[in-house]
């Protein structure tokens, strides 16, 4: 266990009063948001020499589980080809190298490979490094990337010759990465940030061959809750600009043709409606919540006739199945639904022939349409995994219902047999009647006493679903006895929009509620205990774990918090701070009063208090742009003054990445090893 000899540090105390509606905080830790100053940067630094010293133990151990998940991955994998405009494009891994090599291949499988990027060479001599935005012009000439080695997802976008393999002189900073090519293989729209805030939030159109300075601002979003998006449609007929909150679309469009004309709305924004389209032949297919479509329904409108009156139903909307989303092909319609929390993928003819489900048997997978950029084909490509299967590529042909399973994730070593592990589905109970789903997965053989380690797992904002996923990192705790659980608590989408509905703004503590009923619910039914039940939770879920430990800290034995949103308040009053404004519809906006007092009633970091909370592991990044590091900093600072224990509280800071953790697909799961070192010690396993 840790050496208690070994002091932590404590960042020094500057008061700064902060008030809001007549209402006074101190922040004693205000300071620590001065990235640039020397004193924060040795206070990060001093936390990070506490945590290497009071965890030089296990350093051993770390060092063991790397090379043991590591040892699991096909290190020299590549991805299953996809065909698209004449080439078919491939990303694969070398042995050795943290990073992915794009090529392509022209007509054939058996032709030769182009490489088109190798992030391997291009991310020597950078701490960090991610290629994001890859887009090739339709004469397959030219590829727009975009770069960013800092991890502040500012990407500064280059355009490469794939013919020459010239990078051109061009270099247009601070924007999203992606980028979309017209039609006619000159012009590039592409999306830039606010400086300051990061919100993605113009867009604008380069011509090969001229200055970025000549650049034409095509598209301004002046609401701040706004942020923008450009691409083309499948049909490749379209340009497309998305602009969207939380609760409100619209879109703009041009024929890829003609990218100098003026682009014309589809629908203008109507606050609380949400739509997407896809276009098909004289239509759009639209996805949408109008008419108080909850869970959303499939409607669809001339080309000719966008706005909203001219829309008319496909799919009508059902109380309890969520529409999420639709592939189109030449005669089929693919629809990916949620129903009781789980995945379906319907198959509807064109024709008006039967539709059908695609059969899936687990109560504890995931399965989702991948890349089908083709309208020609009978062929729907589908990718499913669950807790104990390996994600698998699937080519499903609706015809004749053939399934071919294209590449299933290998798990290198050969000790890995999924048939050596149960997966479950539970329902536990909240305080208001609520059943909530659990996900679990264990070894065969387990006993329901109550000593099972368990590792309790969520997210629960934003109406992101936790679907069940594959992990072969996660083999390594699954080995040594314990139980991995997901609980789909209400925030997220997992039973539907009322579930989101019912776990954000004024209703945003039912999310913290239902983990601890979860936690209950699984110590009462003897899976595990206080003393061997763990939580974990990043970003949103980070501020989970917060809210959790001061709520019922008694619950567990420790809690690791990954980037955590934790200083809700002062964050959220910050509007020079990285997407504060967008997130009004999800937190509140605190200029309100009555959600500056919602949110302050459960804030992690305002409501630290004198009380024992379990060991807590915090990691969060330097130049995370989602959330700032301070917020963890600060929490960890005040942790330390008011918590009532010797547990271990660990501040872990990357000073070289951001959101994300580390670029790299092996220093990704260095970070993992910490994590694991960090619960299997507290449960007394060595080795």
């Amino acid at each position: 266990m840790t050496d208690t000899n070994i002091l932590p540090p404590k960042a020094k105390i500057v008061p700064k009063q902060l008030e809001k509606h007549g209402h006074v905080r101190t922040d004693n830790y205000y300071w620590l948001n001065e990235r640039d100053n020397p004193e924060v940067i040795a206070y990060l630094n001093q936390e990070n020499d506490y945590y290497r010293q009071a965890t030089a133990h296990t350093k051993a151990f770390q060092e063991a589980l790397f090379a043991e998940m590591k040892a699991r991955i096909k290190e020299d994998d590549e991805s299953v080809p996809y065909f698209y405009n004449g080439y078919y494009y491939i990303t694969r891994f070398e042995k050795g190298k943290d990073y992915p090599i794009y090529s392509r291949k022209k007509g054939s499988l058996e032709a030769p490979e182009e490489i088109m990027f190798d992030c391997n060479e291009m991310a020597k001599g950078h701490a960090y490094f991610n290629l994001s935005g890859l887009s090739v012009s339709e004469d397959n000439v030219w590829a727009s990337f975009g770069v960013d080695t800092v991890s502040r997802r500012q990407y500064t976008i280059q355009i490469k010759n794939l013919q020459t393999g010239e990078i051109l002189p061009v270099k247009i900073e601070n924007t999203t990465g992606g980028a979309t090519w017209a039609a006619d293989n000159c012009t590039l729209f592409y999306t830039r940030k606010d400086a300051q805030t990061l919100r993605s939030d113009t867009i604008y159109k380069h011509k090969l061959g001229t200055d970025t300075t000549e650049d034409a601002l095509v598209f301004f979003e002046k609401d701040e809750t706004f942020d923008v998006s450009v691409y083309k449609s499948k049909s490749k007929k379209y340009i497309i600009i998305s602009s969207s909150s939380t609760l409100t679309s619209e879109y703009c469009m041009v024929l890829a043709t003609t990218p100098d004309a003026k682009f014309n709305v589809f629908q203008k924004r109507t606050r609380g409606l949400e739509y997407s389209m896809s276009h098909f032949e004289d239509h759009f297919y639209i996805v949408t919540n109008k008419d108080k479509a909850t869970n959303f329904k499939l409607m669809k409108t001339p080309e000719t006739a966008t706005t909203k009156e001219n829309w008319v139903d496909v799919i009508p909307h059902r109380e309890d199945v969520l529409l999420e989303d639709i592939d189109i092909f030449a005669n089929y319609l693919v629809v990916s639904e949620r129903f009781n929390g789980l995945n379906q993928i319907r198959i509807m003819p064109w024709s008006g022939a039967d539709e059908y489900y695609l059969p899936f048997d687990s109560e504890t997978y995931t399965a989702y349409t991948t890349t089908n950029l083709d309208f020609d084909t009978e062929v729907l490509r589908y990718s499913f995994q669950s807790l104990a299967t390996p994600s698998s590529v699937i080519d499903f042909n609706m015809k004749t219902k053939a399934k071919t399973v294209l590449k299933e994730q290998e798990v290198l070593g050969g000790q890995f047999n999924k048939a050596n592990y149960t997966e479950e589905r539970v329902w536990a109970t909240a305080q208001d009647g609520t059943q909530v789903p659990i996900s679990m997965v264990y070894r065969k053989g387990l006993s329901k006493n109550g000593n099972n380690p368990t590792l309790l797992y969520a997210y629960g904002s934003y109406g992101a679903t936790m679907d069940c996923y594959f992990s072969t990192v996660r083999l390594s705790l699954l080995d040594r006895g314990f139980i991995f659980a997901i609980a789909h608590i209400r925030g997220g989408e997992d039973l539907g929009r009322a579930w989101y509905d019912n776990g954000k703004l004024l209703k945003k503590k039912n999310t913290f509620t239902d983990f601890i009923d979860c936690s209950r619910f699984l110590i009462d039914s003897k899976y595990t205990s206080v003393k061997h039940l763990y939580a974990e939770g990043g970003s949103a879920g980070g501020l989970l774990m917060g809210a959790v430990v001061n709520m019922a800290p008694y619950l567990y034995h420790g809690v690791i918090a990954q980037v955590p949103f934790v200083d809700v308040v002062t964050t959220m009053l910050d509007e020079t701070i990285p997407l504060t404004t967008g997130e009004y519809d999800e937190w509140g906006n605190p200029n309100q009063k009555k959600y500056y007092d919602y949110m302050l009633s459960y804030s992690p970091y305002d409501n630290v208090t004198a009380q024992e909370y379990p060991n807590m592991y915090i990691s969060t990044g330097l130049h995370d742009s989602q959330v700032q590091y301070w917020e963890p900093a600060k929490w960890v600072a005040k942790l330390r003054v008011l918590k009532t224990d010797n547990n271990q509280l660990y501040l872990d800071t990357n000073m070289d990445a951001g959101h994300g953790g580390a670029s790299g697909r092996f220093e990704a799961i260095k970070e993992i090893a910490k994590e694991y070192s960090f619960l299997l010690d507290l449960e007394g396993i060595k080795r």
